[in-house]
């Protein structure tokens, strides 16, 4: 299969899914989505027992790409539960996959790219490696990625990240276990490759057996927090404060904001 925003290598049983925008930060556009959920499926299909992701150029992801942006403005309601549904469907694949999945972070991943950063089973991260759930900062709403963050991390810590927008460094993340281990610049490419020898080792029917329990037993509360999440995303697209908010992103100004009604 042809990608062309992402690339795709696979050797000795391990697919690396390098996120292939470097000039934009990897920023994450429907395309990108996309291939990345045709990646993992077809990952799926073959002998692939480790996918681990990555990013070209100094980020890992920096979330969603400023043209994506301002394409929202544009886009009837309708279209909007589409994109929604769309990223509800990448993270969704991620967090089920029957493969063992591992993030390889040296630079920001932001947003959408902290989601698919931390969705992983295994995420490793320089100590350059910069996350945050942003999205308020343009009058946007976390609705999605906060589904997976309140399972990870618990109600109170994720209001922190969610309701501050704040970035946070990688010691933090892996506090908060978001990160499974820091790991200097040089030696995290060796790191990866002896997580994944770890994980090969292990019987591929019992790790996908595993995965595939954990994930049931979170499927019902799972399954009514997307739910919610897609509809309070597609609604937040609508909003006069995502609309200021995007503008003066755009328009490199601080957002002057309405008091709600």
């Amino acid at each position: 299969m042809n990608y062309e925003t992402i690339l795709v290598a696979e050797n000795e049983g391990v697919r690396t899914i390098t996120l292939n925008r470097p000039e934009r930060r990897n920023a994450m556009t429907p395309a990108m989505q996309e291939e990345l959920i045709w990646a993992m499926e077809d990952a799926t299909a073959g002998d692939c027992r480790v996918v681990v992701f990555k990013g070209a150029g100094d980020a890992f992801c920096s979330g969603l790409d400023l043209a994506a942006l301002q394409a929202m403005n544009n886009q009837p309601p309708a279209e909007h539960r589409v994109d929604v549904e769309r990223v509800a469907r990448l993270f969704r694949t991620l967090y089920e996959l029957p493969l063992a999945t591992i993030a390889a972070v040296h630079g920001a991943a932001i947003g959408g790219g902290t989601g698919l950063a931390t969705i992983c089973d295994f995420t490793l991260a320089t100590p350059a490696a910069k996350f945050g759930y942003t999205e308020a900062r343009i009058g946007f709403v976390p609705a999605l990625v906060s589904a997976f963050l309140a399972l990870q991390i618990g109600d109170k810590r994720s209001r922190d990240l969610l309701l501050t927008a704040r970035l946070f460094d990688a010691a933090e993340a892996h506090r908060l276990g978001l990160v499974n281990e820091v790991v200097a610049p040089e030696a995290l490419q060796e790191r990866v490759n002896a997580l994944a020898l770890v994980l090969k080792a292990n019987s591929p029917e019992s790790l996908a057996a595993t995965k595939r329990l954990m994930a049931a037993q979170n499927k019902a509360w799972l399954d009514a927090a997307i739910e919610t999440a897609i509809e309070s995303n597609a609604r937040a697209r609508e909003t006069a404060d995502f609309r200021e908010g995007l503008a003066a992103f755009l328009e490199k100004r601080k957002p002057v904001w309405k008091r709600p009604v």
